[in-house]
């Protein structure tokens, strides 16, 4: 009886090391949303990305479009970059037309950024993906550098290396549009995004300087195909908070 319940946790012990090897293999999720403080269905994604933010293996990012800028208040955090990414998904997974508030799953998956259901669901598909991934760490040196390692794998064509820097929390109140007289919380506030290289299956080792990167919440880096394609890889680095 012993012998059987000692050989019963040995197996345990090893089937649990073995899900933590797959999680640890599988890279952690990006989820997108494309927001706009002008957009009146937008606060509830932007809270919920807030508590995504939170989640161990995920890494969530608030891209704030400018499509919205016209109506009434223009959202100090919007940008062209934001819309041309948006725009890149759309014609990627094959959209009519782009959205608010909508929600990215690793580059493959999209859905309302406030249908918390379908969302989850999404991350649970992306995370449960058996389609191999590449390692990506990000620290920062004792310099205050930005240091990104990209290990060796496999993959069928370059990939595009994204250097992503975000703000961890704004808070505005809204005179005009349609928040009109609403004070907005948002989250993981995208601030700068910019291509840094490509990545062609080779272990890459980059050192960045520390304003490489714009925002206080931390620092991203995505390995994506295409672009707007399937992320292959992520990373990040957040800012510890005083």
């Amino acid at each position: 009886m012993k012998r059987a319940f000692v050989l019963a946790s040995l197996l345990m012990a090893a089937a649990a090391l073995a899900a933590r090897a797959g999680e640890s293999r599988s890279g952690p999720v990006v989820v997108e949303l494309f927001t706009s403080q002008g957009c009146s269905t937008c606060p509830p994604a932007d809270a919920y990305l807030g508590e995504l933010a939170s989640r161990p293996g995920v890494i969530a990012l608030a891209f704030h479009v400018d499509y919205w800028n016209y109506i009434g208040w223009t959202d100090p955090f919007a940008s062209k970059a934001a819309t041309d990414r948006q725009r890149g998904y759309a014609k990627q997974l094959g959209l009519r037309y782009v959205y608010t508030p909508q929600m990215v799953v690793n580059g493959t998956m999209e859905g309302v950024g406030s249908g918390r259901e379908a969302i989850t669901q999404l991350i649970a598909e992306a995370a449960a993906d058996k389609t191999p991934r590449v390692g990506v760490s990000v620290t920062r040196g004792a310099g205050g550098q930005i240091l990104v390692h990209i290990e060796a794998g496999q993959t069928a064509e370059p990939a595009t290396i994204w250097l992503v820097g975000f703000d961890r929390e704004h808070t505005t109140q809204v005179p005009r549009g349609e928040n009109e007289g609403h004070v907005l919380k948002d989250y993981q506030v995208v601030r700068s995004f910019k291509e840094i290289g490509s990545w062609s299956g080779e272990a890459l080792d980059l050192a960045l300087s520390e304003n490489a990167a714009t925002g206080d919440g931390g620092v991203g880096v995505l390995v994506q195909l295409k672009g707007t394609g399937r992320i292959v890889g992520a990373g990040c680095v957040k800012t510890p908070t005083s």
